[in-house]
């Protein structure tokens, strides 16, 4: 999307996966997130932040961390991937694998307990280390704050943040416990991931005016606190493109992008399913489309 408008799409073959048979996509068809769902959790604190239902710097309201070391982990360290916590983020069969572990082994049925349980090994806001059990774990935050467990959860998500925004096609996924699993789980078209990032290009504004995120929003998504070891940035539950000032990118396991690049009015989505070994081809294609889009 350029503007504001659909310039191009294209769409292909989705392959079988453990979530069922595949067939030919179309523009109607929802898609798994993965991981790009951490940055839609983001927009869901930044609601209840705009609101003071939340506050970043205080003591993250886990009621577990109470009277213990974790209590210092506040908010902030939390959307910063800085808690201090140990998470092991391998998606490698065989190795050790928190992430494994939480989405399909012992942690399923509570992604939140899961990793808020693991134990503190560096003093919070010290250390950067990408974790999916982090933001389940704020993902259970806003749930608490919400309240009416997974029916409240999911009528916010609706209400405040997926209507408002268009994104009609979304479904968001949940444990046994009732927490939204925001690290990983919200199914929707390709469209609708499209309309997220436009919520996020207009810095909280949806298409017909209503502001759904608090002015600010997409700035403290965007602000540096890390680089990882593929030279991307990281900010708050968002990465960040460094070549492209200014821009920021929900990234999913897969190979899934939702792209926003405000100077050069561009979102890009891509849903294709690629292994880790390709995306850097992936990713120079990315650019080469950014590189056309000149602001």
């Amino acid at each position: 999307m350029q503007s504001g408008e659909v310039v191009h799409e294209r769409y292909g073959e989705q392959p079988d996966t453990l979530f069922g048979p595949g067939g030919p996509v179309t523009s109607d068809d929802t898609l798994i997130s993965w991981s790009m769902a951490k940055s839609i959790t983001h927009a869901a604190v930044g609601i209840l932040v705009d609101e003071d239902r939340l506050q970043l710097d205080a003591p993250a309201p886990v009621p577990a961390w109470r009277g213990t070391d974790k209590e210092a982990i506040t908010l902030q360290h939390l959307l910063n991937m800085r808690p201090g916590l140990l998470f092991v983020e391998d998606y490698v069969d065989g190795s050790v694998s928190h992430v494994i572990e939480m989405l399909f082994g012992e942690g399923k049925d509570d992604v939140a307990a899961y990793a808020a349980g693991q134990p503190l090994i560096h003093e919070p806001g010290s250390v950067w280390n990408y974790s999916s059990g982090t933001t389940n774990i704020i993902a259970r935050i806003v749930g608490d704050v919400v309240g009416g467990g997974r029916a409240g959860m999911e009528s916010f998500l609706q209400d405040r943040l997926f209507g408002p925004a268009g994104m009609h096609s979304a479904i968001p996924k949940f444990d046994t416990a009732g927490t939204f699993i925001g690290s990983s789980y919200v199914y929707a078209t390709a469209r609708d991931f499209a309309r997220f990032g436009e919520l996020y290009r207009n810095d909280g504004v949806a298409s017909d005016g209503t502001r759904v995120l608090p002015a600010g929003w997409r700035d403290h998504a965007r602000t540096p606190t890390a680089t990882d070891d593929d030279g991307f940035g990281y900010g708050a539950q968002w990465w960040l493109w460094p070549d492209f000032s200014g821009s920021l990118g929900c990234h999913g396991y897969e190979g899934q992008y939702t792209v926003v690049l405000p100077d050069r009015e561009l979102v890009v989505v891509h849903l294709g399913k690629y292994p880790a070994d390709v995306r850097g081809a992936v990713e120079a294609q990315l650019r080469t489309i950014f590189h056309a889009a000149r602001p």
